[in-house]
């Protein structure tokens, strides 16, 4: 069901006003990462049916970067309450939501994810190294054109497969993370890369993390089912997206293994996997008192019985974070904690 906000000029009539004027929306509304997506989704429907008469909150795949955007705009009926992420927000990110009067947030760790390297079954790619898909995907490995068109072409003991990848668009958490964890890994075991970095980070980050715009990398949007049901009518292509994708869909698909490590729980979960990384929940306390089913939203979330290792969300795809993580993200959730902007990078 779509929701159609009013246009209101909160910012000029101030924050005393908002819980009289966000009383016209009494639903949630969350924003954010794809790979967030089912988990936020599974919260949504059993805290729907434990309050019948509440009505179920609106969440929707936008991609990390585009619902942090969201998010951050400002504070009000028309702007989200909630940005679900795949990565931890920016600090320049923070700043935009400080300008725009979205002050007090609240980061919840809400568990862990494996950016997944997957492919049909039949495919004889079985594992790769982080050169590997730097030199396979990057736009320009260690600064020139890339030329290669096979698998075979980036390192000799892979079949000769065409290379074709589909994933994610730069405003997915999923592609941040993707070029943090496995591209810039494979860029950095160069000698004159890593010196790059000493003395030009933003050229460094350029030449390790942009992906190729000549058809072997293919962005295919915030939707990682299609990406999934691209690679079944594909054979031989390969797909980047969360672990939890890959669970769902292992009866057609396989994960390829990074560094000899298998996208697995156990290993996603102990972060010996390459591509492992935090999945993170923000909520804007200033909405919280105007739209009281946030909190018990993020009290849903944070149960035992929701993101514990023998929860709902786990048996979804989710890895269970460690329970130290979760002692802190459920105290700063019943708390709303505010995160303090000076820890952000």
């Amino acid at each position: 069901m779509h929701i159609r906000y009013k246009a209101l000029a909160l910012a000029a009539v101030g924050l005393a006003c908002f819980p009289t004027v966000a009383s016209a929306r009494s639903q949630i509304r969350a924003v954010g990462s794809s790979t967030v997506y089912p988990f936020a989704t599974a919260v949504a429907e059993r805290l729907a049916r434990a309050n019948p008469a509440m009505k179920p909150p609106v969440i929707e795949s936008t991609g990390t970067g585009g619902g942090i955007k969201l998010f951050c705009a400002g504070v009000g009926e028309q702007f989200p309450d909630i940005a679900n992420a795949s990565r931890r927000i920016k600090a320049g990110e923070v700043k935009t939501c400080q300008a725009n009067g979205v002050k007090d947030i609240t980061e919840i760790q809400v568990g862990i994810d494996g950016i997944a390297l997957a492919t049909a079954k039949a495919t004889g790619i079985a594992n790769v190294t982080s050169l590997d898909i730097y030199k396979a995907l990057a736009k320009t490995p260690f600064g020139k054109p890339n030329k290669a068109k096979t698998w075979k072409d980036v390192n000799g003991s892979l079949p000769a497969t065409p290379i074709r990848a589909f994933g994610p668009p730069p405003t997915s958490g999923t592609r941040d993370a993707f070029g943090e964890l496995i591209m810039t890994a494979g860029c950095s075991t160069n000698p004159a890369m890593v010196a790059l970095k000493k003395s030009d980070e933003n050229k460094f980050k350029a030449i390790c993390t942009a992906m190729r715009e000549d058809g072997a990398f293919v962005e295919t949007g915030e939707n990682d089912n299609l990406i999934v049901q691209k690679l079944e009518s594909n054979p031989g292509t390969v797909g980047i997206f969360g672990y939890s994708y890959l669970e769902e869909n292992e009866k057609q698909l396989k994960g390829i293994s990074i560094n000899g490590v298998a996208p697995t729980y156990d290993s996603i979960a102990s972060f010996k996997y390459p591509g492992a990384r935090p999945l993170y929940v923000y909520v804007k306390n200033a909405h919280v008192r105007a739209i009281p089913a946030i909190r018990a939203y993020i009290t849903e979330f944070t149960k035992e019985a929701a993101w514990g290792p023998q929860g709902y969300l786990v048996k979804r795809g989710m890895i269970a974070a460690p329970t130290a993580i979760r002692a802190k993200a459920a105290a700063a959730a019943r708390a709303l904690t505010p995160l303090n902007p000076a820890e952000v990078k």
